[in-house]
């Protein structure tokens, strides 16, 4: 008998073939109030981390690009000015239903939103110019499956960018920020979004992800090369990146 393969829950270890339905719960449950959360707990700087993000991607016009995990648009909306033809994927139809929304409201009519689960994308080989995913490739069962297809859908030159939440490395903000994440953040998700449950396990999540260093090397075992890591607040957040040539 082999033993059952298990996946990270937050800090709970659970079968393997079950994150997926756990995980897209959660987003269903918190879909309307995410992009309100997010504003409550980042006090508003995931924005600034998205904008330095997409100046890091330099989307070109005519480029083709998948954001992958895109859910509600932050990332795709910030790109869509630079002419690339985006294609806005999540595996949680209910964040592109907000996503669809919030571009419709924007006048915001050449995207493309593609139901997608991120370890079996239905897209052809070396298809995109660039693929971006941010904060989404945690909640991956299998991270090494979502980053092979990333390598697999983008064309020979093509790059790959990540944005996550990481471990920071200044000493003394990092005790501050871990009380402020496990006690407040999950009673926040309780007043704005009435479900405490789901940001206690978003925040966990974040501590079973692997370090820095640890996701670099599972980038480059994918196959890319020229990688890179650009730790913000000391790591809080990292921007990673790597090319395929």
């Amino acid at each position: 008998m082999t033993a059952q393969e298990t996946a990270s829950f937050g800090y709970e270890d659970i079968p393997a073939d079950e994150k997926e339905g756990r995980v897209g719960a959660i987003f269903s449950n918190v879909a309307r109030k995410y992009d309100v959360m997010n504003d409550a707990m980042s006090v508003g700087m995931h924005r600034l981390w998205k904008d330095k993000f997409v100046r890091r991607v330099r989307p070109k016009e005519g480029e083709t690009i998948l954001d992958m995990a895109g859910g509600t648009g932050d990332i795709a909306f910030r790109m869509a000015p630079s002419g690339a033809q985006i294609t806005v994927s999540d595996i949680n139809q209910d964040m592109l239903d907000v996503g669809i929304e919030r571009a419709m409201k924007q006048g915001l009519d050449g995207l493309v939103w593609s139901c997608q689960n991120a370890e079996e994308l239905s897209f052809g080989d070396r298809f995109f110019d660039a693929y971006t995913i941010a904060f989404g490739i945690r909640n991956v069962t299998h991270i090494d499956q979502a980053l092979a297809e990333a390598h697999r859908v983008l064309k020979f030159g093509g790059r790959f960018f990540c944005l996550e939440f990481s471990t920071t490395q200044w000493p003394g903000f990092s005790e501050i920020y871990d009380a402020y994440s496990h006690k407040l953040v999950p009673k926040l998700g309780q007043m704005i979004a009435g479900d405490e449950e789901s940001y206690r396990y978003l925040i966990e999540s974040i501590r079973r992800f692997p370090t820095m260093p640890e996701f670099e090397g599972m980038i480059r075992a994918a196959g890319f090369r020229h990688t890179k890591v650009e730790p913000i607040l000391g790591g809080l957040v990292a921007i990673h990146s790597g090319w395929k040539v």
